[in-house]
């Protein structure tokens, strides 16, 4: 049974004009029938609604901004995240996830706003709190002349913990030679090391950015089997991909970001029910004109498109048309992030 969606703020609409996540993350939305759909789902307030857990947030955070200046960071971020939670934070390549998992560890000093993760606030107890933390850099950097085993040695002694026996046995499960000098060691092996380093002493909390980057297909899904192990042992993963098929099929709840705010956070099964449907005719005589359908696409005999109306109103209208087959179901995670995205170039 799916946990309800405690971990973040739920999508919510404010007026006709303004959608807003609950936590001062407004963006405007005028008459898009997507967000109309999230706003009679959730409400017409806009308020945080957080259920009350028994367990300490993992991650919280209240309108935290990050500003460099002219250039944009991340602004009013509310998020949270529940301790034993597998989550994901979605965005493409500039839209603040790096800022924001920055952040969150102290290596960046917020503008506004606050930060705690594990119970402790950021900027004042971070010291103790990286101890707990395993952290993987989207690009990880290491000594050139040092051998992959020197490197997890170092690290392990950094935090005064001998991981010998789960670095041997996490090496080898991603085919990692810890014999291999640093400049020897492709893109995927770096990516492999700083891995290792992040999960090899057992921390109660992962914040992995883009961790599957430059990995192959077998690779990545030991990692994830990998991960769920740790999680099923109470570990709290926190990882930003932009790989949505990663975030839909590993992730219970997650967070979309764009332009540096959050746009909404749910379960990841939430944010495929919205109540827009996709579609797919097959053979159909012509391309449908119809009043509730966006993102209108035709590839062979596959006409797809998405359908924010009625169901008795798509069957009526679709009664114009001859086709072969229909098939109606929930859109998937990347159509769901596309809309969000497509909705920025609108504006």
């Amino acid at each position: 049974m799916p946990r309800t969606a405690d971990a973040g703020c739920q999508l919510q609409a404010q007026n006709a004009e303004t959608a807003d996540t609950g936590c001062g993350n407004g963006f405007a939305y005028g008459s898009d029938p997507w967000y109309n759909k999230i706003r009679l789902k959730y409400g017409q307030t806009a308020v945080c609604r957080r259920q009350k857990g028994t367990g300490m947030k993992a991650i919280h955070t209240e309108k935290l901004t990050k500003s460099y200046g002219r250039a944009r960071g991340i602004i009013d971020v509310s998020l949270d995240v529940e301790e034993g939670d597998f989550f994901g934070f979605i965005g493409p390549n500039g839209a603040g996830k790096s800022t924001t998992i920055r952040t969150l560890l102290g290596l960046i000093a917020p503008t506004g706003g606050k930060a705690e993760v594990l119970g402790r606030d950021v900027t004042r107890q971070k010291t103790e709190l990286l101890r707990e933390i395993g952290y993987l850099p989207s690009e990880a950097a290491f000594y050139n002349g040092m051998r992959v085993k020197d490197i997890l040695a170092f690290s392990a002694d950094l935090r005064k913990t001998d991981c010998t026996e789960t670095a041997r046995e996490l090496c080898e499960r991603l085919e990692l030679d810890r014999n291999r000098r640093v400049n020897e060691l492709s893109l995927g092996n770096r990516k492999k090391a700083g891995i290792v380093c992040a999960m090899q002493h057992k921390p109660k909390l992962y914040i992995l950015d883009e961790p599957t980057s430059g990995l192959d297909p077998l690779i990545q899904r030991e990692f994830y089997s990998v991960l769920q192990e740790r999680n099923e042992e109470g570990a709290t993963v926190f990882l930003s991909s932009h790989i949505l098929s990663e975030i839909g099929r590993y992730c219970k709840h997650a967070a979309i970001i764009r332009e540096g705010r959050l746009l909404v956070s749910d379960t990841v099964e939430n944010l495929g029910h919205t109540g827009v449907k996709r579609v797919v005719l097959r053979g159909v005589d012509r391309l449908p004109q119809l009043t509730d359908a966006t993102r209108i696409k035709q590839e062979g005999e596959l006409t797809t498109f998405l359908y924010n109306g009625k169901s008795d109103t798509l069957v009526r209208e679709l009664s114009g048309y001859s086709f072969d087959d229909i098939s109606i179901t929930d859109p998937d995670l990347e159509e769901v992030f596309m809309h969000y995205y497509a909705q920025e170039k609108e504006d």
